[in-house]
């Protein structure tokens, strides 16, 4: 069955929570308040600079009610807005900060880095979902990208999915050096998590919004 690549999760049951014990409390309140009053001792009638304070605090719960109504509303407009923004992103080439890239069918895996000082040496190191290196490939020190079909040199063809990429560099001391590694891919949808965050998917990886660097107007990944 075909599947919309715009997707939104469904609104987070705290915030649903939250606003129904604030209904609760506005009607007990309002039955104490007026409980209180039908109960007063006649010949001791409570003062009325008490009936304004609580009068007030009633006030004060009602107005939390509406807020947090209001506030609600203006949440899921805005993400109604990030959704409609974020689908025009569907087709497009994302550069995004993070070691893990998607392998697709078609759709190679594709990384670049940089790093703070000059390698002497260099092994990529590759890892599934689960954590364990399924490929190990000594690079030229000055190589920058890689662009990995899923072949593996044990022989075979890793599958599709969420693979992530380690380097091991040292300089001429031998000495590790820190990378700082990006990915990119093709964007195939966009969906919206429990707390508002656009998420894509972008090579079958979830890469969250805020971790893209650029965007390119392609067709193609390859």
């Amino acid at each position: 069955m075909a599947t919309s690549p715009i997707t939104a999760s469904q609104p987070a049951a705290a915030q649903d929570n939250g606003l129904a014990k604030l209904s609760s409390d506005y009607t007990l309140f309002l039955r104490l308040l007026t409980t209180q009053m039908q109960n007063q001792d006649p010949l001791s009638p409570m003062d009325s600079s008490q009936y304004t304070q609580q009068l007030v605090q009633y006030s004060a719960v009602e107005q939390s009610i509406q807020q947090t109504g209001a506030l609600k509303d203006i949440l899921a407009r805005l993400s109604a807005q990030d959704m409609m923004q974020a689908s025009a992103l569907i087709g497009k080439l994302a550069d995004y900060d993070g070691a893990q890239a998607g392998l697709g069918a078609g759709a190679p895996a594709s990384w670049s880095w940089s790093f703070e000082g000059t390698p002497a040496s260099l092994t990529a190191v590759i890892s599934d979902a689960s954590g364990h290196v399924i490929e190990r490939r000594s690079l030229s020190p000055d190589t920058r990208a890689l662009r990995w079909d899923g072949a593996l040199s044990s022989g075979g063809t890793a599958a599709p999915g969420g693979y992530a990429l380690a380097l091991d560099a040292k300089d001429a001391s031998g000495n590790m050096l820190a990378a700082r590694i990006g990915a990119s891919g093709l964007v195939g949808s966009v969906s919206r998590a429990d707390d508002g965050a656009v998420t894509l998917m972008v090579n079958g990886a979830t890469v969250p919004l805020s971790a893209v660097r650029n965007f390119t107007a392609s067709t193609t990944a390859g």
